[in-house]
């Protein structure tokens, strides 16, 4: 039986690929044995996507977000997936090192990745800081450093959303409305004030 998901899914709506980079923080993996990496990389390619670039920095704020940055500026990603340095040791700093990039927050990401990941391992998802934003046009999501979660995020999650013919809505109709804020300008509360108020 196909999932809610697929039966969501308009036929008559050609897939579009999406360019996706996948960025491990870790003080110790290497591409050789970053099995969340590797989770993502073969989800986000069997769906159809392609793999834009892929990258392990440490657990530092300017490491992580140096690369987020970079990647946001590249027309050829559209979207970051980051996973590890979600929780809440003293070296779990990937939620600092995004969040205050986001111009967009998008609050709903982490509750939905909660409560698919309470059905999997209970109250052990408070651990997680799972966050996702807009960054430069491009969407960031920022998911916990285990093969288990990033599964969660993508199947529960990520595969629908970045799916252009996943209904009623999804992440990829609106990607070319994501810097309309940077196109008109950004409103100050001076410009928004009226005239003689």
């Amino acid at each position: 039986m196909a999932s809610l998901d697929q039966r969501r899914l308009d036929q008559t709506r050609a897939f579009v690929p999406l360019g996706i980079a996948v960025l491990t923080v870790s003080d110790t993996r290497t591409l050789g044995d970053d099995r969340s990496g590797d989770t993502l990389t073969e989800r986000l390619e069997t769906a159809g996507h392609r793999l834009a670039a892929r990258a392990i920095v440490p657990d530092e704020v300017e490491a992580i977000r140096a690369q987020v940055t970079a990647w946001a500026a590249d027309p050829a990603i559209d979207v970051v997936i980051t996973t590890g340095g979600t929780g809440f040791t003293g070296r779990d700093v990937t939620p600092e090192a995004l969040e205050p990039l986001f111009e967009k927050r998008m609050d709903g990401f982490s509750a939905v990745f909660h409560r698919i990941s309470y059905d999997k391992i209970g109250t052990s998802t408070l651990q997680s800081r799972a966050t996702a934003g807009v960054v430069n046009a491009t969407y960031v999501f920022v998911l916990p450093g285990s093969p288990g979660a990033c599964r969660d995020a993508w199947d529960g999650i990520l595969s629908a959303q970045l799916d252009y013919r996943h209904q009623p809505c999804n992440f990829v109709e609106i990607m070319p409305r994501l810097d309309e804020h940077l196109k008109r300008g950004a409103v100050t509360p001076a410009a928004a004030k009226p005239a003689g108020a």
